[in-house]
């Protein structure tokens, strides 16, 4: 039961190394693969996981909500706009991404909307891969943020040995980031654009 599934994993002195199992599948996967997922599990698993985990694929190259989509019930229709809450559209909440949430709402409510199996994969993956790419980018917006409050905090000088006041827009062009981002960015999946024109 989902009250069993919470008290073992309070219970667990300390985190797996790893999350999948011998066949690349996380706990998200294995629920969306049951003939009857629960709600209430999905709610201890969204408790107690971090949501990019739902973007991990298994040893099939699947999604977890592949396989809840490949079972299109009212329920499971319920789960997967839960599920896409958590994953694409409450990180925009905690980000104010305001300007891109309205878009990525009509995504997911396009793909809960569509009764086509065909159809429904396709905007389900579109929505994926526009989160994908926002996310790729902030998460270079914040490493640049990094880079520049570091500078900010250690001055001009790169030895340490003599700390400089500098203004903060100094700071953010001298930080590193148009050699770091690059160099972060082809482990993030964003491989074949530019990210300094982010910037």
């Amino acid at each position: 039961t989902a009250e069993e599934l919470r008290r073992c994993i309070e219970n667990q002195e300390e985190v797996e190394e790893s999350l999948v199992d011998e066949f690349g599948m996380t706990a998200f996967h294995i629920l969306f693969s049951t003939a009857e997922p629960s709600g209430e599990v999905l709610e201890v698993l969204v408790d107690n996981f971090p949501y990019h985990i739902l973007g991990w694929k298994d040893a099939n190259g699947k999604l977890a909500m592949e396989y809840l989509m490949n079972n299109w019930t009212p329920e499971n229709k319920t789960l997967l706009q839960r599920a896409l809450q958590y994953w694409m559209l409450d990180p925009l909440v905690r980000w104010v991404a305001t300007s891109l949430m309205e878009s990525m709402q009509n995504k997911v409510q396009a793909t809960l909307g569509e009764d086509d199996k065909e159809r429904r994969s396709t905007l389900f993956h579109e929505a994926h891969s526009a989160f994908a790419k926002y996310e790729t980018v902030a998460a270079a917006s914040i490493l640049e943020m990094a880079l520049w409050k570091g500078k900010i905090e250690y001055g001009s000088s790169n030895n340490g040995v003599q700390r400089q006041t500098v203004d903060r827009e100094g700071c953010r062009c001298v930080c590193g980031s148009i050699v770091v981002i690059p160099q972060v960015i082809q482990f993030l999946g964003f491989a074949g654009s530019d990210p300094t024109r982010h910037y």
